[in-house]
């Protein structure tokens, strides 16, 4: 696939999930999409799981916005990086925001089959969003990956 092509679908996705259009983004994706998301240790596959996970996020994260700012290509892969804007809400993260708008670097990998994007790899920086929310980092992990090394409450 031509780069250019890849960056018009790149930025179809990120125009909609800024207006959180959930059917407009599932539009772009392959079948198989597989979403991953390291930050939250998330991963969907398909589109039903991808439009349940976009339902989910948008609920946590109700004014999510994205800028992407430049890309670069090998020819199979897209790299974007930008800007993300987003105010976390709810209790999913076992914390109570602040109602604070985080802005936080991010970058993304995409892949491409059929002249849609077969998969997104978004990575950002968890202790970015959590200090822009007004809430502990170490205390959304627990919730994110519990019983893990590392994130288990210290004996006081």
């Amino acid at each position: 696939m031509h780069e250019r092509r890849m960056v018009e679908l790149a930025q179809a996705l990120a125009d909609a999930k800024s207006r959180q259009d959930v059917s407009a983004a599932l539009r772009l994706f392959h079948p198989d999409i597989l979403l991953e998301v390291p930050a939250f240790g998330t991963t969907a596959r398909g589109t039903a799981a991808n439009g349940k996970a976009l339902r989910r996020f948008f609920a946590s994260f109700p004014d999510y916005a994205v800028t992407l700012e430049g890309s670069a290509s090998d020819g199979d892969s897209l790299v974007c990086w930008g800007t993300a804007r987003l105010t976390m809400t709810g209790d999913r993260f076992g914390v109570r925001p602040d109602g604070s708008c985080a802005v936080l670097p991010v970058f993304i990998r995409f892949t491409f089959r059929d002249d849609l994007i077969a998969s997104e790899r978004f990575f950002f920086d968890l202790s970015v969003l959590c200090a822009g929310s007004g809430v502990s980092t170490d205390a959304v992990r627990r919730t994110l990956f519990p019983g893990t090394p590392g994130t288990e409450r210290s004996a006081r």
